[in-house]
């Protein structure tokens, strides 16, 4: 494969930077316990003189003599938090006050969806995003590097968000961190990337994907990274229904007026095209080779995808694992959230490596989440094969801050342990005490399909707590589902969940939870709620979605997509 324009240069800057911000997580991963003291005196030394770090006693935690000391003052001064704790602070740095969660102001503001109906404002020193955001991305890179040493010899498809979205009171950024990273990328790296950074600031949702990828099958792309897999789904599926449209583009190095581009990013992407016959020549002959034609045909020198393969997101994933080259290494994101970048992965694998020297990491257990008074762990203490919920301290202003996750520890980088994300805490449903996981649900789902041999393309549960009962949606794949046979389907979920949660069963038995029903969905009802979330102003990199809900402003969103 010939190398790309500045495909050395890329080699050898990131190879040197990668190598050098390693060697820093490495010296951290000698000794956890160790590592994880300084983090939390470096994080109270930072914020001890804001409003925040005075109101709960930073300086005098710090004056502890030794580690058992400081964190037993840390549990004592600093309660655990959620956002809502933050939100009347946050605010007021939104509105320009100064020295409130730490010295000064944020860089910018992130976004997420939050537990009420306003969103998160996660506020981004500049501190945090020069260390954790820019210098650990690079060695994000660089673990591309390390398993496939071609990855960068070609183009990268990178999904993002925009890197301003709107502005606080006070006139500071509120964007996406992925839009920024790429934005602040170094000059040589920016021909690295398929389109320009505007093309993600296009409003139209059918638009973007379409632009996205009219860009990306011309080239020849050797990485993808996309941190949800149901986007590489949305992604294929807007070639399948633009391809002759996308080779026409091509053949003319034209644009469609098909789908609304703003007439000032319009401009940008046309100064990038130029007539390229050859290339639609190519893709003509793939199509009448093949039908449908998938990345594997599109980019068969890809090396390298990058998105969440953990928790429910495997649903979606294993429905793309056929569109590409058997050589080419699909790795797991990461544990990473608009709250933190938290760690990533390095073995080419699935499990992340927490960043000790950047965060302060607490746990409980999963089995201790009813318990009012949980004991808390720290990252030293953690045990192989448990599952632990997540609390954070860090250098933008999150102190003890629950994440609502749940993980499992899978190993260790030398003495830090690795983890996989399993799922959201609201991803348990508790109607009357049967406390049904959502992975518990995918399991009896799975079992289910297996049994009856029946294959979804998708499908979602709800409790109704009115009705005490659950409600099961479906997207069959299987074609010649009746109204009886989806009643037959419907049971033996039920009987494989009662087999999964005794606590289902019991609930089941004494009639205290009623019999599920099941409804039939419109194909491709996924794509169809996406779609929808994301017109209403959802962010792609941040859509996820339970498979278990107790959430009615959701479960009305597909009580529309149920068959006539």
């Amino acid at each position: 494969m010939k190398k790309g324009k500045n495909a050395g240069l890329i080699d050898f800057a990131l190879g040197w930077v990668g190598r050098k911000y390693s060697k820093e997580l490495n010296k951290a991963a000698k000794n956890c316990k160790a590592t994880e003291e300084s983090t939390l005196r470096g994080i109270l030394e930072f914020a001890k003189d804001s409003e925040w770090g005075k109101a709960h006693h930073y300086a005098e935690i710090l004056e502890a003599p030794n580690a058992e000391e400081l964190y037993a003052r840390w549990q004592k001064y600093q309660k655990p938090c959620d956002y809502e704790d933050y939100r009347p602070f946050v605010e007021r740095m939104k509105n320009g006050e100064e020295n409130i969660l730490f010295p000064g102001k944020p860089m910018m503001y992130a976004t997420t969806s939050g537990t009420t109906k306003e969103p998160k404002w996660i506020p981004i020193t500049e501190r945090y995003y020069t260390d954790v955001f820019s210098k650990m991305t690079k060695v994000w890179l660089y673990t591309f590097m390390m398993h496939r040493p071609t990855v960068f010899w070609g183009k990268c498809v990178s999904i993002v968000g925009k890197d301003v979205e709107t502005y606080a009171p006070d006139g500071t950024v509120c964007g996406s961190v992925s839009g920024v990273t790429q934005r602040d990328c170094p000059n040589f790296m920016k021909c690295l990337y398929s389109a320009p950074r505007s093309i993600y600031a296009i409003a139209d949702y059918r638009a973007r994907n379409y632009a996205v990828m009219r860009t990306g099958i011309e080239q020849n792309v050797t990485s993808f990274v996309a941190c949800n897999p149901s986007t590489v789904l949305e992604l294929q599926r807007t070639v399948d229904e633009n391809f002759d449209e996308m080779v026409n583009d091509i053949e003319k190095g034209t644009l469609t007026t098909k789908y609304p581009v703003e007439p000032e990013i319009r401009s940008v992407l046309e100064a990038t095209y130029a007539p390229n016959p050859e290339r639609a020549k190519e893709l003509r002959e793939l199509k009448a080779k093949y039908g449908q034609v998938l990345p594997k045909h599109y980019w068969p020198n890809i090396q390298f995808l990058t998105s969440w393969k953990c928790g429910n997101t495997r649903v979606y994933m294993d429905k793309s694992k056929d569109y590409f080259p058997p050589e080419m290494l699909h790795q797991e994101f990461g544990y990473f959230a608009s709250e933190c970048r938290a760690g990533l992965v390095m073995n080419g694998k699935d499990d992340t490596v927490l960043f000790a020297h950047y965060h302060f990491f607490e746990f409980t257990s999963a089995d201790d989440m009813d318990n009012p008074n949980p004991k808390f762990y720290q990252l030293h203490e953690l045990e192989v094969g448990k599952r632990y919920l997540v609390y954070i301290t860090t250098y933008s202003g999150l102190y003890r801050y629950n994440m609502n996750d749940m993980i499992e520890v899978t190993g260790h980088y030398n003495t830090i342990p690795t983890i996989q994300f399993i799922q959201k805490v609201n991803g348990i449903i508790s109607m009357t005490g049967e406390k049904v996981h959502e992975r518990q649900f995918m399991e009896a789902v799975e079992q289910a399909q297996e049994q009856a041999g029946v294959k979804l393309r998708f499908y979602v549960g709800f409790a109704d707590v009115d009705k005490s009962l659950y409600h099961f949606y479906y997207d069959f794949q299987t074609p010649g589902m009746t109204k009886d046979k989806v009643e037959e389907f419907t049971k033996l979920i039920d009987e494989k969940l009662k087999k999964i949660n005794v606590e289902y069963e019991s609930k089941r038995d004494s009639f205290r939870i009623n019999d599920p029903i099941g409804h039939v969905l419109k194909e491709n009802a996924f794509e169809r709620y996406k779609m929808s979330v994301l017109e209403q102003g959802g962010r792609d990199g941040q859509f996820k979605m339970n498979l278990l809900m107790q959430d009615e402003k959701r479960h009305e969103m597909f009580k529309v997509l149920v068959q006539e």
